[in-house]
């Protein structure tokens, strides 16, 4: 177990701790919140073809819902039939219904390893630092003059909490009106939809008291990622809209989404 933590250091955990402390150098006063959302930016830069594929594919398995429920309301006692006429859709759009989960496991071990460079404390640092990056002389450690970035910030874990539960309700599939009055499920609840309907509410709160535990460089790292998110996802939900992706699912519009 020793050898594979030494592994995930060295390729994940060093390279973004040294950039932060880089990053912190060069920037005026030495500011470690600004250090923060830049590093927490150029992270999720770099992981925007896997964030980017993702939404794309929520975005097409929430147009085709509708249909999915009738073929589940058709074949309702035929178990492999359903599930021989849902992949037929999938593959009919082009849709990867295990795209969201392989996104995942690409951008988790980068994830973890940024969250753990902000539980890293000063005195612990330079043993982690590269012959050729050094300690700022000073570092300035309050983000916007009020917030000391090394202790917990009730403010910056409620923010944490606000924006992780908007990037989560933009995120979780919503009803759409085709369809609407012909497809029912027969009664029965999609498991699936009401764990993630009851994650957005779920969520928040672990966040926000994550965020009473350990220092606001936390918070704010978590604040500066979820907006990211937000702002990524409003863009490619208008682009579905423009091209009506949302009412008519079509092998055109499904891969108008680029």
């Amino acid at each position: 177990m020793t050898f594979f933590i030494t592994i995930f250091d060295e390729i994940f955990f060093r390279p973004l701790l040294n950039a932060l402390v880089f990053l912190t150098n060069i920037l005026p006063f030495h500011d470690l919140g600004f250090a923060v959302i830049i590093l927490t930016i150029l992270v999720r830069l770099v992981l925007f073809p896997f964030t980017h594929h993702s939404i794309k594919a929520q975005i097409k398995m929430r147009v085709l819902e509708p249909h999915i429920a009738k073929i589940r309301d058709d074949h309702k006692d035929n178990k492999e039939e359903q599930a021989r006429r849902i992949m037929m859709l999938y593959k009919e759009h082009g849709v990867n219904p295990l795209s969201g989960c392989l996104m995942l496991l690409v951008q988790l071990p980068i994830l973890i390893a940024l969250y753990r460079v902000f539980l890293v404390g000063p005195a612990d640092i330079g043993a982690q630092l590269y012959s050729f990056i050094h300690m700022p002389d000073s570092l300035h450690t309050t983000f916007l003059g009020v917030i000391n970035l090394m202790e917990v910030s009730i403010v910056l874990a409620v923010a944490a909490a606000l924006t992780q539960f908007l990037q989560m309700k933009l995120a979780v599939p919503i009803s759409l009106p085709s369809l609407k009055n012909t497809e029912k499920s027969g009664g029965t609840q999609d498991i699936s939809r009401i764990m993630t309907t009851q994650m957005v509410y779920v969520m928040p709160v672990l966040i926000f008291f994550i965020g009473l535990q350990f220092s606001a460089a936390v918070s704010l790292y978590w604040t500066t990622m979820n907006l990211f998110a937000i702002i990524h996802e409003m863009i490619v939900r208008k682009k579905a809209e423009n091209v009506r992706l949302a009412y008519e699912p079509t092998n055109t519009t499904t891969n108008t989404i680029q």
